[in-house]
């Protein structure tokens, strides 16, 4: 089930986003993450239009918008690969004609699951905060006959 985010959940969300980026991410440090634990908690989620995929009464994921752009889009490591971040994916492409995204290019993972679900690479930056390279993704509605 995908639901809207409440204030109780922030809790399993600070959590799944910290473990998630502490395992999709093994070329940063891990003090990073840490450090971002209560922005994360105090701004960043609060502040998204963020959705949470929950079977039955456990939180597995998440995914945050801000306007067309996907801020974060996590699913607990133990919970991966069963279709949940798809979901909340479809979930939000239901919602909107496009969706903009950064991804760090050293998780290749990442970059597969975001072109599988029809995103395509449209530029490279450099994250200020990180140093790290990555890509800039979009992906667009396909229009539809008469448009």
């Amino acid at each position: 089930m995908i639901r809207a985010y409440v204030e109780s959940d922030i809790d399993t969300l600070a959590d799944i986003w910290y473990n998630g980026s502490l395992q999709a991410h093994h070329f940063i440090e891990p003090s990073y993450w840490a450090l971002k634990i209560d922005d994360m908690k105090r701004i960043y989620i609060p502040l998204s239009d963020t959705h949470v995929y929950q079977t039955s009464s456990v939180v597995i994921g998440f995914i945050s918008m801000v306007d067309n752009y996907l801020a974060a889009l996590f699913v607990d490591p133990t919970s991966q690969n069963n279709g949940a971040g798809s979901q909340l994916l479809k979930f939000e492409k239901e919602r909107r004609s496009s969706i903009q995204l950064k991804v760090y290019q050293k998780n290749p993972s990442a970059v597969r699951f975001y072109e599988k679900n029809g995103f395509r690479i449209k530029g490279t930056e450099i994250d200020e905060q990180t140093g790290q390279e990555e890509y800039v993704m979009e992906w667009k509605a396909k229009a539809s006959k008469g448009e």
